[in-house]
This record gives structure tokens, sequence and C-alpha cells, in this order.
């Protein structure tokens, strides 16, 4: 049996890796379908402290293994198809049935970008397209962009790329937008956005060399094809939490999210602990991320000294 099993390999759970090998834990990492996570298809990261010219995103997560590994943890490939937190030790059965039995868990897997599921999409990730206004509005100074979606999301990343851009157009396929009054409000008052409503996204279009053109997108009014040229394409239709193996073994939200105690990264199943983007529907950067994973590794060492009390039971009393 072991003493702690980590699920994920983000900077979340990378970062608490790196504490519980420290703390001599010997924690077993799983990496799941997406080793490295989300920072595996970004290209240059440059706001995470440390790198004043800049880091790949491959490259950083490949140091952090590596920083794990140094200092004893132990890496398993594949995921896990299902866990039983529902009596002690913990169960984690992983692909093809190998079962992991583990005094506590760290969940750290993070959430996934919904995309358009369109042509041109996917292979331009990072050469054009992005789901990540914080990430990387900087690499536009002075272009012109297209922001997809209707939701808050879409609103505060529109507003928030103006600060790069010189314009900033929101595609949404409806007339109608989904975000709250004071969000359409304040991306109507801004004077660099632009509209394109009750327009369908059909193909993400390239110039050759690969440069991101624009996005070619159908009028619903009329029925006609046409092209908004942009340099950049910014897809914010939402995050999926990846929590659907857990089959409910811990309380979630209505999106999914993992629900922790304030201040902490506890959840209702004492011994069981939540870190990075799949309890984080606000920040979602690398960096908090990071942060959360120390928290959960020193949150995991005290309940394993027997020191922390839990006297917390989750949103639903579960």
């Amino acid at each position: 049996m072991h003493k702690v099993l980590v699920i994920g390999t983000g900077p979340a759970g990378l970062t608490a890796a790196i504490y519980l090998a420290r703390a001599n834990l010997s924690p077993i990492v799983i990496e799941g379908l997406e080793p490295g996570g989300q920072l595996t298809t970004t290209t240059e990261v440059e706001n995470f402290p440390g790198f004043p010219e800049g880091i790949m995103g491959p490259e950083l997560m490949d140091n952090m293994r590596k920083q794990a590994e140094r200092f004893g943890a132990e890496f398993r490939n594949g995921w896990v198809e299902q866990v039983d937190f529902s009596k002690r030790p913990f169960q984690v059965t992983l692909e093809g049935g190998q079962v992991l039995e583990s005094e506590t868990v760290i969940l750290s897997t993070g959430a996934s970008a919904k995309y358009l599921g369109i042509p041109g999409e996917q292979e331009n990730v990072g050469r054009g397209v992005s789901t990540c206004a914080t990430c990387d509005g900087f690499f536009f100074r002075g272009k012109k962009l297209l922001v997809v979606g209707g939701g808050d999301s879409a609103m505060e990343e529109a507003n928030f790329l103006t600060r790069f851009a010189t314009e900033v157009t929101i595609v949404h396929r409806r007339e109608e937008l989904r975000a709250s009054k004071i969000m359409q409000d304040r991306a109507k008052a801004n004077e660099k956005i632009r509209w394109a409503l009750n327009r369908t996204p059909l193909e993400v279009v390239t110039e050759e060399g690969g440069k991101v053109k624009g996005l070619k997108v159908r009028n619903n009014a009329g029925g006609q094809e046409e092209l908004l040229e942009a340099d950049g394409v910014f897809v914010a239709i939402g995050h999926t939490p990846n929590t659907k193996f857990l089959g409910g073994a811990v309380a979630t939200d209505e999106h999914g999210y993992i629900v922790v105690k304030p201040g902490t990264t506890e959840t209702n199943v004492p011994g069981v602990f939540a870190c990075g983007d799949v309890q984080d529907t606000r920040y979602r950067q690398a960096i908090t991320a990071a942060g959360s994973g120390c928290m959960a590794a020193m949150d995991c060492e005290k309940f394993l000294e027997g020191s922390m009390v839990h006297d917390w039971s989750g949103p639903t009393g579960s």
C-alpha cells in the first residue's frame, strides 16, 4: 500500500509530487491521457516566474517532472478508470485492471478547454489559435483578433485582449448573448470591440506558410459564407473539468469542478485532496495551479501525520 497517489501531471500534480517526494512520502504519480497537462500544447510561456526569457511549455513540464523524479517520485503511465473512496485504504483502478491502494489521494486532473471542432482549429493551437487570453494575449500586440463565444468568459477575454490588440471582434452563433448584462455592457462600451453576431464558425483559415488569416463563418441570417480576417482566434466557450472518472466519489459543483474547503485543498472525503484547474473556476494559470499543488502536498502531509482535523463534509453534507 502506498502513502499517497497523485492523479495528474500538470503544474499542480508535479508540484505536489516534488513536495511529497522531498518529504520522503514516495508519491506514485499517475500521468493520465495528457502527461504534462495543457502546457504541453503551449508554445512559449512568458509569465511563469524564474524565466526572464520565457520557456517552452513542454520544456517547463519536463523540467518539473525531472525535479520530482530526482527526489524519488515514481511515475506510472496510463489513466484512471475508476476510484473507490468509500473505504480505506482508497482504491484506484488503472486501465487494464491494475488496482493501487493508498492512504491518501491528490486529484490534479485539470480542466480541458472546449473547442469548436472545426477544420484548422486543433492544428493551429499555439500558432494563432488560443483558449487563454491571459496566457497568449501579449503575443498579439498591435494585431486584429477574434473571440468566439457569447458568455461571460468571452466578454472577459475580449476586454482583456483590447489591452494588446488594435481591434477585437466577438463572434457568436446567435443574435443574443448568454453573458450577464454587466459583462455585455462592459464589452459594448469598449471602443476596440466589434461584433459579428448570428454567425456560425466553419473553419480557421491560414495563409500559405501556416499563419492564421481569419475565421470562415456562415451568416445565419442569409446563409452566405464570409471570412472574418484576423491574426488570431481565441476560443472562449468554457472548460470541462476532468472529473468524470470519479463517478461522484467526491463533491463537485453543478459544472463538475471539485469543491474544496475554503482556504485548503480538502475535499469532502478525509484524505482526498484536490488542486489545480480541476477545482479552480477562476484563475486557471500555471502558477496558481503550482501553488495549489504545494498546498495539497502540505495538507496531505499533515493528514498523514495525524495533525489535520477534518471537520468539513462539503456543500451537500455528503
